[in-house]
C-alpha cells in the first residue's frame, strides 16, 4: 500500500510536488525521476484496478506512472491548460477524463496515450474571481455509465448525459439557494454574493442511490435526487460547527457510506472528517483526538482495507487510522509544504 500527496505553491510554502509514503520506508519520499522539480500538484488518482499506475494533475500538465510513482511520463495533453483532477471510468478502466482550468474536460480512450479535448462546456459567466475557473472533480454515476458531474471553482456544477459530449449547466438552483437563504451567502472576491455556493470543490455519486449527485461547497454539502437539475441542502451545521465543505467521497466498500472534508474556512487553523452511514441523512465526526492546524483538504479511502481511511490538512499533516477511526497516527510532509490539494492510496 503506497499513500500519495500532491502539494503546490499557490498560496503559499516553498515546496510543491508529489510525496509517497510506503509502509517499507516508513517516511515521506518526494517523488522526481520524470517531474520537473518545480512541479505544483492539484490532483492525485490512482487506478482502481492497477494500482501500480497513478495519474499526477499539474500546473503545467498531466503525469503518469506504471510502477507506484518511481518514474514518470508527461502525457500528451494542450500545453497551456492546468489539469486540477483526473478520472479513470470506475466500468471502463481505459476511460480517463481530466478537468482542466481554463474550465474544459479532456477525455483518453486509451488509458492515457492520447487524449482530444471535449467541446466547450459554454457554462454561463455568473462572476469573476482573480483566478480562471477550474474544473476541481469529475465522478461518473455507477448506474449510467455515460453520466459525468463536474465541480467548478468557481463556477457550481455541470452535468454530461452523453460521455462528455455534450454538457449542461446545473448550478441555476445553486444560485436560486443563494438569493433565497441569506445564511447561504458568501462574497471573498467577486461582486455577488452567490459565490459561496458556485465554488464547488467536489462531487460524487453512489451506487446506492443512482442519479443522485453529491456536492461539497463553501456553504457545505448539498444533495440532487434528479442528476443535478435541482438541489437541496443536507444541513451538516446540525452535525458539525465547521461547514466549509472541501471534499466528499463515496466509500469503496458501502455505497450508503460518505466520508467529508469540513474546515472553517478555506485557509484556516482547523478542519475535521465527518462520516455518514446513511447516505447523507446523518453525519458523525470520524478523526477522533487528532488536531488538524489548517483546513481539511482530502481524505482518500484504501480501496482494500474499509478500515482505513487517510485525510491531509492544507499544512501538510497526514493523518491515517487502520482501525475505523478508533485511533489515530499524525504524520507530516517534509519542512516547506504548506499547500496541500490532493491524497490518494492504492
Amino acid at each position: 500500500m503506497a499513500i500519495y500527496v500532491g502539494a503546490a505553491r499557490w498560496t503559499g510554502g516553498t515546496r510543491g510536488g508529489a510525496f509517497r509514503w510506503t509502509q517499507d520506508q516508513g517516511g515521506w519520499e518526494r517523488l522526481g525521476d520524470g517531474l520537473p522539480e518545480s512541479l505544483q500538484v492539484q490532483a492525485i488518482t490512482v487506478h482502481p484496478r492497477q494500482p501500480e499506475i497513478v495519474y499526477l494533475g499539474a500546473a503545467d500538465g498531466l503525469y503518469r506512472s506504471g510502477d507506484s510513482g518511481a518514474h514518470w511520463e508527461r502525457l500528451d495533453v494542450p500545453r497551456g491548460v492546468q489539469i486540477w483532477s483526473v478520472l479513470v471510468h470506475p466500468a471502463s478502466p481505459r476511460v480517463l477524463y481530466a478537468g482542466t482550468s481554463p474550465v474544459g474536460v479532456l477525455r483518453s480512450d486509451d488509458g492515457g496515450d492520447s487524449w482530444r479535448t471535449l467541446p466547450d462546456p459554454r457554462q454561463p459567466e455568473r462572476l469573476k474571481m482573480s483566478f480562471a475557473c477550474r474544473v476541481m472533480r469529475l465522478a461518473v454515476d455507477p448506474a449510467h455509465r455515460d453520466h459525468v458531474y463536474a465541480a467548478l471553482e468557481v463556477g457550481g456544477v455541470m452535468r454530461s448525459l452523453d460521455g462528455g459530449e455534450t454538457w449542461t449547466d446545473c448550478a441555476a438552483e445553486l444560485v436560486a439557494l443563494a438569493q433565497q437563504r441569506p445564511e447561504l451567502r458568501s462574497r471573498i472576491q467577486s461582486d455577488s454574493e452567490t459565490e459561496g455556493m458556485l465554488d464547488a470543490h467536489a462531487v460524487c455519486v453512489s451506487a446506492a442511490r443512482p442519479e443522485t449527485v453529491y456536492l461539497a461547497v463553501r456553504m457545505g454539502l448539498f444533495q440532487s435526487a434528479d442528476c443535478g437539475s435541482s438541489w437541496r441542502n443536507l444541513e451538516v451545521g446540525r452535525f458539525s460547527p465547521l461547514t466549509y465543505a472541501r471534499d466528499i467521497r463515496v466509500s469503496p466498500h458501502d455505497p450508503r457510506v460518505l466520508y467529508a472534508c469540513l474546515s472553517p474556512a478555506a485557509r484556516s487553523e482547523d478542519g475535521s472528517l465527518y462520516r455518514s452511514e446513511d447516505l447523507g441523512a446523518s453525519w458523525t465526526r470520524f478523526d477522533r483526538g487528532i488536531r488538524a492546524r489548517a483546513t481539511m483538504m482530502a481524505v482518500a479511502l484504501d480501496p482494500r482495507d474499509p478500515a482505513a481511511v487517510h485525510c491531509v490538512s492544507r499544512c501538510g499533516q497526514v493523518f491515517a487510522t487502520r482501525d475505523a477511526g478508533q485511533t489515530w497516527e499524525e504524520s507530516r510532509l517534509p519542512a516547506g509544504v504548506e499547500d496541500v490539494y490532493a491524497i490518494a492510496c492504492g
